[in-house]
């Protein structure tokens, strides 16, 4: 189900529905291909500020002095931004680039696209740093629903919190699980409107040396290839999971039905960021899964469910393999979900482990 490599960028931006030959070519199943090498030109994350309150203001990552600056708050932690250049956007909003971390041990690609959504909720994070002998490198997409401000919120300020913990190399779960819980309560008391009901997911990737640390919040997802399979490194959060369900019941929630399963018949996921009218039934706490980093591990795919809607973690794998470096790979997945018919706002990260000389 794979559309031919020669898919233009605006046909995923600039019309309302996909043409009918979009939609044929995504009905084809991938072609095996060779993963092949070329020169890439890398551009930064485009980074944004947010406001709120009493809140700090996010420096950019593009002035490497601040950056420099930004780092000195947590700790060993060394710079941020790694990359050059300036991400692609076209005038439909849609976002696409390369990235490379601090010790260039990684590649990635991100795609963001607003899609058939009247405003864009989607945000990401790209962030490389070093801890004592520990190289550290975080990717998160952070899908946001009622609004924008609890996705910004986390891209200003999850990443910032979980570095700052003190026990983030010695125990990285716990300092993900408590860091993930405080930026929780952090945003919800920065909020000072408190009949907003602004919400967001976060799938991230946080690697500490040779582990891989997969946290998940909502119903964005990770995947990754490994040996030429697609695993599921994170389980979606919804409503009608029975463990879920339970745990809602248990606090006094309710899981009702109306077009799909839903908490207290409005949000159809269990965990989120935000979300105050739905406390306590809807939590902030990740579930994590970890992964060595071994020479079996190809690629890692985060996004939001503007995705997964349409695209099978299976799919995805194997579009990543048919195109030349992580960029162009993001950018694809994002085309395909759109020329599939996705109705939400789409975002990708593609990471690569092991690239060729």
């Amino acid at each position: 189900m794979v559309p031919d490599g020669s898919v233009k960028d605006q046909e995923a931006s600039s019309s309302s529905s996909p043409p009918a030959a979009a939609i044929a070519r995504a009905a084809r199943p991938p072609r095996p291909v060779s993963f092949k090498t070329k020169r890439i030109v890398w551009h930064p994350l485009k980074h944004r500020r947010f406001r709120v309150g009493a809140t700090k203001t996010m420096v950019e990552a593009s002035s490497s002095a601040q950056a420099v600056r930004g780092a000195r708050e947590v700790g060993e932690a060394t710079t941020a931004a790694a990359a050059m250049g300036s991400p692609k956007e076209d005038e439909k909003g849609h976002i696409c680039g390369g990235w490379k971390s601090e010790d260039g041990s990684l590649y990635c690609g991100y795609s963001s696209l607003r899609g058939r959504r009247a405003s864009m909720e989607d945000f990401y994070d790209m962030r490389s740093s070093k801890m004592g002998a520990k190289n550290i490198n975080l990717f998160g997409v952070f899908d946001g629903h009622g609004g924008s401000c609890a996705a910004e919120y986390l891209k200003e300020h999850l990443f910032e919190n979980l570095l700052k913990h003190p026990s983030f190399i010695t125990d990285t779960k716990t300092a993900i699980s408590e860091s993930y819980t405080k930026t929780d309560s952090d945003f919800l008391d920065a909020e000072t409107n408190i009949h907003r009901e602004d919400g967001s997911t976060a799938s991230t990737a946080i690697f500490v040396g040779n582990h891989l640390y997969v946290a998940n919040v909502g119903d964005s997802r990770a995947v990754i290839s490994k040996a030429g399979k697609a695993i599921a490194l994170s389980d979606d959060h919804k409503p009608d999971r029975s463990d879920e369900r339970e745990r809602i019941e248990n606090a006094g929630g309710v899981v009702t039905f109306s077009g799909t399963w839903r908490v207290g018949g409005v949000l159809a996921m269990s965990r989120a960021f935000g979300d105050r009218l739905l406390k306590p039934f809807v939590v902030a706490e990740p579930e994590i899964q970890e992964q060595e980093i071994d020479d079996e591990l190809e690629y890692l795919i985060l996004a939001s469910d503007g995705l997964w809607d349409v695209v099978s973690n299976e799919h995805a794998v194997a579009f990543v393999k048919e195109e030349v470096g992580p960029e162009a790979a993001a950018r694809k997945l994002t085309q395909i979900a759109f020329a599939r018919g996705s109705t939400d706002n789409i975002t990708c990260i593609v990471v690569e482990f092991h690239r060729a000389k």
